[in-house]
């Protein structure tokens, strides 16, 4: 059910009015704001990227990759699922994968920045589309798919969006992230790509528990690549100390197709029943106990 974030009593409106107290969300930029404080400014990230992050998504062997990878899983372990929320869907590039890869599925998305959610809405039309913090969700036993990719390692209280996320699934329902994995990457691309935490597989795996889930797989991915990211996580900055967050998404062509490959190889073997201890990123798949 949708809930007010005022006094909690179950929404009914379809303009999010509460009946009990009387409250509305505001509406920033045509969508719902749940968190209107938030919705411009906040430290989580810097909103000035999605614009060329939109251009560059579509054709980087990391996000390509990625949203494979997402696809083959939510196929394979939540075949009948119906009702998906993503949370923190900033231009929309996996919600886009998820509407082609899974068109049966009920499509639902919000971002903490407004200024992500048109570059959403332009790629998956179709989608429930709302400003919202992670932290405070307007859903109780709503969902059967909740998904979370690359986003709590920008939240410091990343126990709480967990916990928010197991009460807005159903009973049964399914838990789909990605995290950026292994302290000893740690470099000037986290801090300013404003993440809080690299996450080891144990931390992560004891979150989601915590929170009142059961692990159905995890793993490692970018595995094969990841001598070459300690080799550019650990490149001399620039005399002038600039840093460019996105440099590393801007390769040439046949690198790119290179790059791909090595993850169409290392998906397969996902695929096949490898499951990779180390690596850039790590999949976690998970179910609300009941």
């Amino acid at each position: 059910m949708r809930l007010c974030l005022h006094c909690e009593a179950e929404i009914r409106a379809a303009n999010w009015r509460c009946d009990a107290c009387g409250h509305a969300p505001e509406t920033i930029a045509g969508f719902p704001a749940f968190a209107p404080a938030l919705a411009v400014d906040n430290d989580g990230y810097d909103d000035r990227y999605f614009a060329e992050l939109f251009r560059l998504e579509s054709g980087n062997y990391w996000f390509r990759a990625r949203n494979a990878l997402l696809i083959w899983a939510l196929r394979k372990y939540f075949p009948q699922a119906r009702d998906y929320l993503e949370i923190g869907c900033g231009t929309g590039y996996v919600l886009a994968g998820v509407a082609a890869g899974r068109p049966d599925l009920k499509l639902h998305a919000s971002e903490i920045s407004s200024r992500g959610l048109p570059f959403a809405a332009g790629r998956v039309p179709q989608a429930e589309l709302f400003q919202m913090d992670a932290r405070a969700i307007p859903f109780a036993g709503h969902f059967d798919i909740i998904g979370l990719f690359d986003v709590l390692e920008h939240i410091e209280d990343d126990r709480g969006v967990l916990a928010q996320a197991c009460r807005a699934l159903r009973p049964g329902g399914g838990l789909i992230l990605t995290v950026p994995q292994h302290r000893f990457l740690w470099s000037r691309y986290d801090e300013h790509a404003h993440h809080v935490r690299r996450y080891s597989a144990a931390e992560i795996a004891e979150k989601v528990a915590a929170a009142g889930f059961k692990i159905m797989m995890t793993t490692s991915f970018v595995s094969l690549l990841l001598p070459l990211m300690l080799l550019s996580r650990r490149a001399r900055p620039s005399p002038r100390g600039e840093y460019d967050v996105l440099a590393e998404l801007r390769v040439g062509a046949v690198t790119n197709t290179v790059l791909a490959a090595a993850l169409a190889f290392e998906r397969m073997l996902i695929r096949c029943g490898v499951r990779f201890p180390l690596g850039g990123s790590r999949l976690l798949l998970a179910q609300r106990r009941t």
